[in-house]
């Protein structure tokens, strides 16, 4: 876990296809506008009855992040009207640049082109997700992107929960949607520290021992701490409580022995890197700076001045604090 090579220091891995090389197939073939190589790396996930699921979501957001992809999906919805995957694929970007739109800053703070650009993003997702779910109900691929709209279309707690409750009648322990359906429940989005905070606690609960579950607390207490100021914020991840829930909930999820590495293990170590290092915890981080490696997911770490320095600093001090 060195933080150095002869010729200096090694860069840090951030692109979630580099981290995952069984995902570097859908990237050149995004790369390449290939719909028939996208359309089969899709297939190929489904086949996996016990991990499809979670995997065709992770990988439809991770394409939706490849710059210029809406135009070769937009060809491929008109080719195939009644498909699920191309529209749920399509709707994913849509949403995508949506975000991209808005920015990362409050509401109060968004210009109203920005706002207007973001809306109608949305709405067109939306109107997409809202014809695959029609059609095919069980589509839990297409109920995780309607998570998302749901919250940047302002429709409320009571839709959201709708939306994710008609996704677990099929799939009930799927991370992804969880992770969406706990912004929502955050106060920035209408509801409350208690409401989150408690959701995440009852999907670490529910989920099977090994699962990514336990990560939803790191984000909970992560949105949490990044929504307070000063002082408040620098003691709130000190704090013995919130130390024991991170700790619990990574012996049950990534720390435990029926863990097994999967698409999602960056963002997950990530998650409890950072938390506890924020904290202060540098001993309680080791196990995942020592996951993670070179590895680490801007996603999670974005939201820290500075975040490859500090990475890079609070892995050094984890590695000191090993016995």
């Amino acid at each position: 876990m060195g933080d150095s090579t002869d010729d200096g220091p090694r860069p840090l891995v951030t692109d979630p296809f580099d981290a995952v090389p069984a995902l570097a197939p859908l990237r050149d073939a995004a790369w390449d506008g290939d719909w028939e190589a996208v359309r089969a790396f899709f297939e190929g996930i489904a086949a996996d009855e016990a991990t499809g699921v979670e995997k065709i979501s992770l990988a439809a957001a991770l394409l939706a992040g490849v710059d210029r992809t809406e135009w070769f999906l937009e060809k491929a919805v008109k080719d195939r009207p009644a498909g699920p995957l191309p529209r749920t694929l399509l709707a994913e970007r849509y949403v995508q640049l949506g975000w991209r739109a808005r920015g990362r800053g409050p509401a109060e703070s968004l210009s109203w082109d920005a706002a207007r650009q973001c809306h109608d993003w949305l709405c067109k997702a939306e109107l997409l997700l809202i014809e695959v779910c029609a059609e095919e109900p069980a589509y839990v691929p297409a109920w995780t992107t309607r998570l998302s709209t749901a919250r940047g279309l302002g429709l409320g707690q009571s839709e959201a929960r709708r939306r994710y409750d008609r996704l677990a009648e099929h799939h009930p322990h799927h991370v992804r949607a969880q992770s969406e359906l706990l912004r929502q429940l955050s106060p920035e989005w209408g509801g409350s520290w208690e409401a989150a905070h408690g959701f995440a606690e009852e999907c670490a609960s529910a989920a099977p021992d090994g699962s990514h579950a336990g990560v939803l607390i790191a984000e909970a207490h992560l949105e949490h701490w990044a929504a307070l100021e000063g002082a408040e914020a620098e003691e709130y991840l000190r704090s013995t409580t919130v130390r024991d829930e991170l700790l619990r909930a990574a012996r049950v999820s990534v720390l435990h022995p029926d863990h097994r590495r999967d698409w999602r293990w960056t963002d997950s170590h990530s998650a409890f890197a950072l938390a506890l290092s924020l904290g202060g915890h540098a001993g309680d981080a080791a196990p995942h700076f020592a996951a993670l490696g070179d590895t680490v997911s801007e996603s999670i770490w974005r939201n820290v001045p500075d975040w490859r320095t500090r990475f890079i600093e609070y892995r050094t001090a984890a590695a000191q604090a090993t016995p």
